[in-house]
């Protein structure tokens, strides 16, 4: 259990090493009972995103996914989400994110923001362990995915999991078409 290779990594189980996880990470994955279903694996920070992580390890593109925060605001009131998509795809922000939202206009939180509203490092942004009450909001096909790798919470290490796991988080909605495909 938690023992996952792809590629050329090799995970541990998240209760053997922790110390890899955000703390809003492991506070989740605890509270899921999650620590020995789930993969972690150090990894260097100058590799964390996607296309760099993909091509040190020789990973399917299918097999990284991406999460990321978006907001919009409806009668004055701001509402945030995250959304898990493949990395050979791009969510829908301008379309099924707004729609989703019910906002006017739906676009990336800036950095900063993320980062300060996470509490997690950003290119290690993960659906698990976001603030409570957060829209979780998951491409079908991550769900799909045997084997999915996602941020940590940090930038020095991915969590690698089932991609059902991700459709299972509280606050998790399962979207088909929230990613779109980008062009080759």
């Amino acid at each position: 259990m938690g023992v996952f290779t792809l590629g050329g990594l090799t995970t541990a189980p998240a209760s053997t090493r922790s110390d890899l996880l955000a703390p809003s990470t492991l506070s989740a994955l605890e509270a899921l009972g999650w620590l020995d279903d789930v993969g972690v694996v150090e990894i260097d920070p100058d590799i964390s995103d996607t296309a760099a992580t993909r091509d040190q390890f020789d990973l399917e593109a299918t097999n990284l996914a991406n999460c990321v925060v978006v907001a919009g605001k409806r009668e004055g009131v701001e509402r945030i989400a995250a959304c898990v998509v493949l990395s050979t795809t791009r969510a829908d922000v301008n379309n099924t994110v707004k729609r989703l939202l019910d906002v006017r206009k739906a676009s990336f939180l800036p950095m900063d923001r993320a980062v300060e509203l996470t509490g997690m490092e950003y290119g290690g942004i993960t659906p698990i362990g976001l603030p409570d009450g957060w829209p979780v909001l998951v491409d079908a096909r991550v769900a799909e995915q045997e084997v999915v790798i996602i941020g940590s919470g940090v930038r020095r290490s991915k969590i690698l999991l089932p991609g059902r796991l991700i459709a299972e988080l509280p606050d998790a909605r399962l979207i088909d078409g929230l990613g779109q495909d980008v062009p080759a």
